[in-house]
Parts: structure tokens; C-alpha cells; sequence
């Protein structure tokens, strides 16, 4: 199996745990110096995942267009997430990583549209390249979200 999607179910589950362990409140609350919230960064890199990984490869996404439009790259919060928008993106957490997973093993990853990330600059020409950036990504996202929860609890 691919490495790193060995690893990237263990950084959800760090990303459950946060839910689960957070109040609706505090998961929506932006702190003085930040632009967005916890449940923000959670819903952004399941959607990141989604289209770095499927619609790059010209495979359908497993999420709706809302949450897409919602979460994508140069968004913000719109206002508070509810709880059935925060156990949408709680049960999109273990999904779509099981089912890249599943789609990995059974090879449906075969073309990829190349893509030039923002973050760090680099190219993705495949796949695997994808996947490494995935895996960075999220990582980045649990560092800003850790940092978002001492502003929170101060």
C-alpha cells in the first residue's frame, strides 16, 4: 500500500479527535489575527484531498459542489457551521481517504492533469506526487489548526 495513505488516516483521525474533543462554538470561532476557524481548515483539506487527487486525475469527486464552492482554496468562513454541516465533514473525513485507498489499489488512477500548487511552488505530475502533497498539506492545516485552538482557549 501507499505510504502515505497509511499515514494520512492517522492524520484524521488527529482531526476527529479535535472535533470531538471541541465545541461547535469554538470549532467556528475565528480568534483576533487569524481569517478563519478550525471547522474551516477541516473541510478545506477534505475538499483539497478530493480535488487534488480525483478531479486532477479526471475521476468524479465523492463530495457535493456546495461544500467544494465552501472550502476550496481562497475561501473563508461564511458564517457559523452548523452541526449537521460539522458531522457532514466529520463523516468525509474517513470516507474519502478509504475510498482513495480502495481506488488506488484497484488502479483507477491513471492520467493527471498537471497542476502547479500555491503553497510551496512545485508541480504535480502524477498521482503519487499528489498524494505527497496531500499528506504535507494536511499536516499544515493540523500545525494551524493546533495554533487556532491555544489562541481559542487562551
Amino acid at each position: 500500500m501507499h505510504f502515505t495513505l497509511d499515514v494520512l488516516p492517522n492524520t484524521r483521525k488527529a482531526f476527529n479527535r479535535i472535533i470531538e474533543n471541541t465545541s461547535l462554538e469554538d470549532l467556528n470561532r475565528i480568534p483576533k489575527g487569524f481569517n478563519n476557524n478550525v471547522i474551516w481548515n477541516i473541510g478545506h483539506i477534505v475538499v483539497t484531498q478530493q480535488l487534488l487527487a480525483y478531479k486532477l486525475s479526471g475521476l468524479p469527486i465523492m463530495i457535493s459542489e456546495e461544500l467544494v464552492g465552501k472550502y476550496r482554496k481562497d475561501t473563508k468562513p461564511e458564517g457559523a457551521v452548523t452541526q449537521e454541516g460539522l458531522d457532514e465533514i466529520k463523516a468525509l473525513l474517513f470516507s474519502t481517504i478509504e475510498k482513495t485507498k480502495a481506488d488506488y489499489s484497484n488502479g483507477l488512477f491513471k492520467n493527471y492533469q498537471e497542476y502547479t500548487v500555491s503553497t510551496t511552488g512545485n508541480t504535480l505530475t502524477n498521482i503519487d506526487e499528489a498524494f505527497q502533497f496531500i499528506m504535507f498539506h494536511e499536516g499544515m492545516h493540523l500545525g494551524y489548526v493546533m495554533a487556532l485552538l491555544r489562541a481559542i482557549k487562551g
